[in-house]
């Protein structure tokens, strides 16, 4: 029986962050004995926001290293870099023909990237969930791990899929989202009514895979709490405090229940403590695992090499049933 396939990705624009790891590669890891899974560094996405073009070559690099420290097995998996397989941006000019403006004016991350990067409002950051949905599109993808920050660019993939498939026939697989099991939201330690990103311009409010355990632990120790003493979880009421308890459950694989329990009736200085020695035994076989893998990156190089064209084997039938449909000339060969 074929397994179903997944796909997904993460754009190589900065470190990683442990929200990246709790919500996206732990529970990848989880999924690779059971699907045809596809992981991406979706580098094609990450310059519709300036990048420095140094930084994005290291930045891959590191991506395709800690996702394979994290647990991916090369072997199980298809691992590769976005601009590797031209088909991606191929298609994408073509669903960008059966995408109405209307359509993409609507999506709420190109208003809030728009709005933070006023002197670079490009046409790439508003055709963006049209290569999104290319990327999806191509490899007759089942299955797509989706927040909800990106259900929205998941429900336009299937809007797009279904009126080529109306017009030209079944040519695309209409995917389904696919909603792992619930990890943490993993909030900003400074401000925890915002969400932990990489791209946050004060590194004191997240923290980083590769932080050094004494980075970790001040982190930790300065994160945002309340003048309260109880450690209980109320997000509402709490939203520091709360912060910190899904961190400390998400590492040490304890309930909030368990982590209430264990710390009741001692103070915040000790609680912090705690959560970031939690977090270092949590990232040091990750991070030592990562600089094995980093410094080779001829192995790195070559895996990506091989895997490349694997992907374009898969992509090429794909593109060119959608070449048919659309009626272009088949190319003499």
């Amino acid at each position: 029986m074929t397994k179903p396939t997944i796909f997904s990705g993460i754009q190589p624009s900065g470190h990683l962050m442990i929200g990246n790891y709790t919500g996206a590669l732990k529970n990848w890891v989880e999924l690779q004995d059971h699907y045809h899974c596809l992981f991406v560094m979706v580098d094609l996405h990450t310059i519709s926001v300036q990048q420095d073009p140094a930084e994005l070559r290291q930045h891959t690099y590191d991506l395709i290293a800690m996702y394979l420290a994290c647990g991916l097995d090369p072997k199980k998996n298809l691992i590769f870099v976005q601009s590797h397989v031209t088909e991606h941006a191929e298609l994408a000019w073509i669903l960008s023909c059966y995408t109405f403006m209307g359509e993409l004016n609507r999506m709420t991350q190109y208003k809030d990237k728009a709005a933070r990067h006023q002197a670079n409002i490009n046409a790439g950051l508003f055709g963006y969930p049209v290569l999104m949905a290319a990327d999806i599109l191509l490899y007759n993808t089942n299955l797509v791990p989706v927040g909800n920050d990106q259900k929205q660019h998941m429900e336009l993939t299937r809007d797009i899929a279904q009126r080529f498939n109306a017009r030209h026939g079944e040519v695309f697989t209409v995917p389904e989202g696919y909603y792992p099991k619930v990890g943490a939201r993993i909030m900003s330690l400074q401000n925890p009514d915002k969400k932990m990103s990489k791209s946050d311009s004060n590194s004191q409010n997240y923290i980083a895979m590769l932080d050094q355990p004494s980075v970790i632990l001040k982190k930790c120790k300065r994160a945002v709490t309340d003048s309260d003493t109880d450690i209980r979880f109320d997000p509402e009421n709490k939203a520091g405090i709360s912060n910190l308890m899904s961190i400390y459950a998400t590492a040490t694989g304890s309930t909030m229940d368990d982590v209430q329990n264990a710390f009741e009736g001692k103070g915040y200085g000790d609680f912090k403590k705690a959560v970031g020695e939690a977090v270092v035994a949590m990232l040091e076989p990750i991070q030592k695992r990562y600089h094995e893998i980093r410094k080779d990156e001829t192995s790195i190089e070559k895996m990506l090499q091989v895997n490349a064209e694997k992907a374009r084997e898969l992509a090429r039938p794909t593109l060119e049933k959608v070449y048919d449909a659309v009626g272009f000339v088949k190319p003499l060969r």
